[in-house]
């Protein structure tokens, strides 16, 4: 389903707004211009970017729409688009009775949301010291801040290569899959040094595929490493490490990695490994 075109919905110029927001000190109001439905529970989406909105690679902001109440009803969405781009887009999940992604999930190009003023979070280069790898390591949605980094020129010249790791349940799942095993042709910035530095390891664990199991499993058999340059493990002197997914994946991946000897890092101090604990629903 990643490319089916049918999914797949644009701005129509017709096509009026649901609700009409008003902007606050804390929130623009911005315009859907499209929608993407990957799955029954999975979709992703494209709003308009303010002039003055600025974002590291990486960073969550928050989002949302209007409540039943009236009031803003907002979480914290990972920005899916490169620093760069002129669109912010972003990867959700369909929760059927989600505060607001039950809603969210109905959005239609052309319709209001609301968007944070100031971007925050630990999936940023700055809150890493320099390495020759970095993995990117991501389930479902998590996989979101990572399309943004893997899109950046500045990555490509931190590390030699980048390693972006996928864990899902279902192959239908693997949203963006076609960009990411095309290692980002056509990217108008970062073609060249993905073609050479990138890496794009999509893993399934609840049905057949080429490469199954979670993350753990392929670091502790090798599995991550095969292609790779370097040492077929995790190495504090040489790797970093992003973590963004479900709780229980960044506790266990968080807990071996500390056990390896890497030290996790933050904006104030950079070091080998980040978390990013904002959540979504």
């Amino acid at each position: 389903m990643n490319d089916s075109k049918a999914e797949a919905a644009t701005l129509d110029n017709s096509a009026a707004p649901a609700t009409v927001l008003e902007p606050t000190g804390a929130l623009t109001v911005e315009t859907v211009l499209s929608v993407h439905h990957w799955n029954e529970h999975l979709f992703s989406f494209k709003i308009t970017r303010p002039a003055s909105f600025r974002f590291r690679s990486g960073e969550f902001i928050m989002i949302g729409l209007q409540g039943d109440n009236g009031k803003p009803l907002l979480r914290a969405y990972s920005i899916a688009s490169p620093s760069w781009a002129e669109e912010i887009e972003f990867l959700s999940i369909k929760v059927e009775d989600g505060p607001l992604t039950s809603k969210l999930q109905l959005i239609q190009p052309g319709d209001q949301i609301y968007l944070g003023r100031k971007p925050v979070g630990t999936l940023v280069t700055d809150a890493l010291t320099p390495g020759k790898r970095l993995f990117l390591f991501g389930s479902g949605t998590g996989l979101a801040p990572f399309l943004s980094l893997i899109r950046d020129p500045d990555v490509y010249e931190m590390f030699e290569q980048v390693v972006i790791v996928h864990s899902v349940r279902r192959v239908a799942d693997l949203a963006f899959r076609q960009e990411l095993e095309s290692q980002l042709a056509g990217d108008p910035l970062v073609e060249d040094q993905a073609l050479v530095q990138l890496t794009y390891v999509p893993t399934v664990t609840r049905e057949e595929f080429h490469t199954t199991g979670r993350i753990n499993v392929l670091i502790e058999n090798g599995r991550l490493f095969e292609g790779l340059k370097g040492e077929a493990r995790m190495d504090p002197a040489t790797d970093r490490v992003m973590l963004c997914g479900s709780m229980a994946m960044n506790k266990d991946i968080a807990a071996m990695l500390e056990g390896l000897g890497f030290v996790e890092g933050s904006n104030n101090k950079p070091a080998d490994f980040v978390i990013e604990r904002a959540f979504v629903g």
